[in-house]
């Protein structure tokens, strides 16, 4: 399948477009294979390990802090159950993010391990020289949540980019409307449209083309060549996510993808070429 051409709606192509060499390679969530996902040791193992780019998610707490975490609760990936909506700055101390991360010999070396911010982690960032690919979770308290999540990733990015203005920084969300939200705050840093597993539909250039996004960043599994090209064929990123052997990896390339998310950036980050600056001018 593909998506409908037609001469009264010709597609409008990428406004910054990828070019041909560029091969990005994001640290989903940090090194996550060698330290606790979203959390300021994984990011600094990324940045130790040579990534160019780290990729990390982000949402909104109960007195407006945002927070890297990926799922909608605590239960997974730290000591604490259920939601974090009503938390606030002075709780994420005692959330321990690492204690449940082992190593092959059974270690538990991140126990203690609190659950970052946003702010603490572009510092890391900052500090070892990487991109951030910041992805926004689609935010599940609500629509006042969202806006506080647009609020304060907005005025975290603006320091940022103060402090390293050479430094790239990408958005990326399933959430068109936040994601729209996000561009008309922050029109010149470049947005990329996520899509799940079966997902990247006919509709993904109505997506892109509203929203001003420079990338699709679609899911692994379910992908098919004859998509990518479609979409690369426009100047479109293509950043697949999640991407850990090198056989997977190199196919993609040969499609014409722009960029992969792995766990294994200690094997898989000296794929990158180009150093992805085009997605993120």
């Amino acid at each position: 399948m593909s998506a409908p051409i037609s001469g009264s709606y010709p597609p409008v192509p990428c406004s910054q477009p990828v070019g041909p060499d560029d091969f990005t390679v994001f640290a989903h969530r940090g090194a996550s294979a060698l330290a606790p996902e979203n959390t300021l040791a994984a990011f600094r193992r990324a940045g130790a390990e040579g990534a160019a780019w780290v990729e990390l998610d982000v949402d909104v707490i109960g007195d407006g802090t945002v927070v890297v975490i990926h799922d909608s609760s605590l239960d997974r990936t730290t000591n604490c159950h259920g939601s974090y909506y009503d938390l606030t700055a002075a709780d994420l101390a005692d959330v321990d993010a690492g204690s449940w991360f082992t190593t092959p010999d059974g270690a538990r070396p991140y126990t203690g391990e609190s659950l970052p911010t946003l702010q603490a982690a572009l510092e890391v960032a900052g500090e070892a020289g990487m991109g951030v690919n910041v992805e926004l979770k689609s935010c599940e308290a609500g629509a006042a949540a969202c806006r506080r999540l647009v609020d304060g990733v907005d005025a975290l990015l603006e320091a940022h980019a103060e402090r390293w203005p050479s430094l790239p920084v990408m958005l990326s969300c399933f959430n068109p409307l936040l994601l729209d939200r996000m561009a008309k705050r922050r029109p010149g840093t470049p947005r990329a449209l996520l899509t799940k597993d079966g997902l990247l539909l006919d509709t993904w250039r109505s997506y892109v083309e509203e929203i001003g996004a420079v990338a699709v960043n679609p899911a692994n599994l379910t992908l098919e060549r004859g998509r990518v090209e479609e979409i690369r064929s426009l100047g479109y990123g293509v950043n697949v996510w999640t991407v850990n052997t090198l056989e997977r990896a190199r196919e993609l390339s040969s499609w014409g993808v722009t960029g992969i998310f792995t766990d294994r950036v200690h094997e898989l980050g000296a794929l990158g070429r180009g150093g992805g600056r085009s997605q993120a001018r």
